[in-house]
């Protein structure tokens, strides 16, 4: 029996089935690198998408949101509350280039930022040259009132070095005026479909705003309200100022400057 043609035909046949299989294999090859530059695309999305958001909303919220969805955030909470400004900026800006004005604030935001960041504070928005800064809004945290004074220090020695700074330059100082509340609000995501912030909404940011602008009244960088001194630790040295009314608020304000530490470091521990 000849088997030339068996032979052949299974030559060809095997052949023929290894070209197929170095096909198939060349095709998953670049399907799998399709798949991963997929992938690595998909994950740099994600990362631009986790910065960015991350810049309006803390990253607990922010990790909320990639598991959930974005929908409606929001809890109620009580939270400290730092309202901070700078006290005649306005004159300033009218002295100063637009280009050297911008570098003094960015130089101002950075400092301040981080001294509120150091005592477990998040720093919810920047309104013009002021700050609005919460404690306890993201978890619970019993020493939020001590958290937010030790802040506050911590900004005006910050603002103290900075000054100098911007002697050197030939600059005039910068004055901070500081108001501290404590009470309860809802913390959450709040904005339009086109744009949404990490805030606190309530009464509480109100009188802390208004505290703010009792700074100048009373000549005092600091001031804390009654409801806030109730939880703060009594190494704190507090003045009694007079009792002042203010809009919005029915009842007179007991309010009180803060002129320091008298504990220990005030180092967050």
């Amino acid at each position: 029996m000849d088997f030339s043609g068996i032979d052949l035909a299974i030559h060809i046949g095997v052949v023929g089935f290894a070209v197929g299989l170095w096909v198939l294999l060349r095709r998953s090859r670049r399907e799998t690198q399709r798949l991963r530059q997929r992938l690595e695309s998909a994950t740099g999305k994600l990362q631009n998408l986790q910065l960015a958001f991350s810049r309006f909303a803390p990253d607990e919220v922010v990790e909320r949101v990639i598991a959930g969805g974005i929908g409606d955030i929001g809890e109620r909470k009580e939270v400290t509350i730092i309202f901070a400004d700078l006290v005649d900026f306005t004159a300033l800006s009218e002295q100063v280039e637009p280009t050297v004005l911008v570098g003094i604030l960015n130089g101002y935001f950075d400092r301040m930022s981080e001294a509120i960041s150091q005592h477990r504070g998040y720093v919810s928005t920047f309104i013009g040259d002021g700050i609005l800064a919460l404690f306890g809004a993201l978890s619970p945290n019993p020493w939020q009132g001590n958290d937010a004074v030790h802040a506050a220090l911590a900004m005006r020695k910050a603002l103290a070095s900075y000054n100098r700074e911007l002697v050197e330059r030939n600059i005039p100082e910068l004055s901070i005026g500081i108001g501290l509340n404590r009470g309860m609000g809802v913390a959450g995501l709040v904005g339009s479909r086109d744009l949404k912030e990490f805030a606190f909404v309530g009464r509480t940011v109100n009188v802390a705003a208004r505290v703010q602008d009792l700074t100048r009244q009373h000549s005092a960088d600091i001031i804390v309200t009654a409801a806030l001194k109730e939880s703060l630790d009594p190494c704190f040295q507090l003045r009694a100022l007079p009792t002042t009314r203010v809009k919005g608020v029915a009842e007179p304000l007991s309010i009180y400057a803060v002129d320091g530490f008298a504990g220990a470091d005030e180092a967050v521990g």
